[in-house]
């Protein structure tokens, strides 16, 4: 097996209002991708934290667009958006039932949310069985999450900052202190950063004078 790391029914979506604040989520750590054989057969499974339904599927549309010549892209997300939780799977043309679902029942299993799972498989011209590819996709599903590991879910949010040039230093110490993301820089009269961070990151950020913050 090979792993690279840098959180139902067939084409089914369910949706429902939750309590997120009743406990605690889990999910995987970091974006994470596995691979293996099974009688010819090339199984690569992709897993990425999630933190909306579009983030989800955005990245099965980079995946599928990544191999454009596998025999099946097959999915499964959980995530809690806004309020609102998504679980939606995809059998991708496999048959009813023994790809998307055995996912999503691992993502069940081992209790985390807010995550995409994908399973790319490239047929080696040995059939494997209705049992076989339920076993194949739910291993995908699992080596993947475990490789990418669990850890409590921490929301993060988008913010525009915007802040004099003599508080770079002070901003990119919380930034980089607090696991903060950056993604887009600008310098003009003032200096504009786009980033992605957590309520801590947040707050102290609040703290610093003459910056402005804005939730995006």
């Amino acid at each position: 097996m090979e792993n690279n790391c840098s959180s139902i029914f067939r084409n089914t979506l369910y949706s429902g209002k939750i309590d997120i604040g009743r406990e605690r989520m889990k999910s995987v750590e970091r974006e994470c991708s596995i691979e293996f054989e099974e009688r010819k057969s090339k199984f690569i499974g992709y897993v990425k934290p999630i933190g909306s339904k579009q983030e989800a599927e955005d990245f099965i549309a980079e995946i599928r667009e990544k191999h454009r010549d596998a025999t099946h892209n097959c999915t499964a997300y959980k995530v809690v958006d806004n309020g609102q939780e998504y679980f939606k799977t995809d059998d991708d043309g496999e048959p009813s039932g023994t790809a998307g679902k055995p996912m999503g029942d691992i993502i069940t299993y081992m209790d985390v949310t807010n995550l995409v799972v994908i399973a790319t498989r490239y047929f080696g011209g040995i059939k494997l069985g209705a049992g076989g590819l339920v076993r194949n996709y739910a291993k995908t599903a699992k080596l993947a999450i475990q490789e990418a590991g669990i850890a409590e879910y921490i929301e993060k949010k988008t913010y525009m900052i915007d802040f004099p040039y003599e508080k770079i230093s002070d901003v990119e110490t919380i930034i980089d202190s607090l696991n903060g993301e950056y993604l887009d820089k600008g310098f003009n009269e003032r200096v504009t950063y786009k980033i992605r961070t957590d309520i801590e990151t947040f707050e102290a950020l609040k703290e610093v004078k003459g910056l402005l913050i804005i939730e995006l």
